[in-house]
């Protein structure tokens, strides 16, 4: 599983014009089981997104296709964990450690 932490690295006016396309993005990611969770920091500086994938390069590659990234509104830092334990529901992104 992965944490996917971004931050703005231009104005908020620049991030706006990114958007649509960043939202469309997501929901691509979404459909194809490969996004959980996501939303805006508060303060507005970035934003969190929960993966999972085979591997941590499949994560880079989806990344790096973000409309955010191309548009150069924002960097990513991502941070590959073990979930051992799960809330009801996502039973199946466990992981044994071993």
């Amino acid at each position: 599983m992965f944490v996917l932490d971004l931050t703005y690295i231009a104005p908020l006016d620049a991030v706006d014009a990114a958007l649509d396309a960043h939202v469309a993005w997501l929901e691509e990611q979404y459909a194809a089981g490969v996004f959980l969770a996501s939303g805006r920091k508060n303060p507005r500086d970035g934003g969190v997104i929960l993966a999972v994938a085979q591997d941590r390069a499949r994560i880079e590659e989806i990344v790096a296709g973000d409309p955010f990234v191309t548009a150069g509104v924002c960097a990513y830092r991502v941070t590959e964990f073990i979930a051992t334990k799960t809330a009801a529901g996502l039973e199946r992104y466990r992981e044994t450690l071993g």
